[in-house]
């Protein structure tokens, strides 16, 4: 039976949260509930989900983090490497290629263009691919992908992973417009 990795790219959503939504540093009310990015991804697909998190501890180890993570059922991946190395993104392509040999499907919660070429190779017509990210921030280089089976969930509407609702402008489905929410 196949296993789904949910690969996390914590830095880059925790930037896009700050830089792009909120202009500032997320406060913990407003960053994404990790918990619930592992059961929908256990729910989404129906097989056991094995959350990957990628953490920079080039300055040092958050370790209340990594604790909470572990107590969520992650495994933190933590890394080190010099100031030009983006060791995350290294360890992650890494991971993605690796996953190319294996069987398993996989979602990834980033919306960095540099995964595009690990990505490609995994949409394959054998496996489930998906993409969890703001769609308005996703790398547009995605899109290409989605006619080969490649899936985008929205980080925040269909993954529920947030307690308030984010200021984000967002195009909304006709289906899924709801004018008291403007009103």
């Amino acid at each position: 039976m196949a296993t789904t990795y949910l690969l996390v790219d914590g830095e880059n959503i925790d930037a896009t949260l700050g830089n792009s939504i909120f202009g500032r540093r997320p406060t913990p009310d407003e960053r994404p509930r990790w918990d619930r990015l592992l059961t929908f991804a256990r729910e989404r697909w129906e097989q056991e989900t094995q959350g990957l998190f990628f953490l920079n501890a080039s300055t040092g180890l958050p370790m209340a983090f990594v604790q909470a993570l572990r107590a969520l059922g992650y495994t933190a991946i933590p890394l080190s490497g010099s100031p030009e190395q983006k060791v995350v993104d290294i360890a992650i392509q890494r991971t993605l290629d690796a996953l190319a040999e294996r069987d398993d499907d996989v979602m990834l919660v980033s919306h960095d263009g540099d995964f595009l070429e690990s990505v490609e190779r995994l949409v394959d017509g054998e496996r489930r691919v998906g993409i969890i990210a703001f769609d308005e921030f996703r790398n547009a280089g995605f899109t290409a992908l989605k006619h080969q089976g490649l899936e985008f969930f929205d980080l925040e509407h269909d993954t529920h992973a947030f307690n308030t609702t984010l200021p984000r402008l967002r195009i909304i489905p006709i289906e899924e417009f709801d004018p008291a929410l403007f009103l």
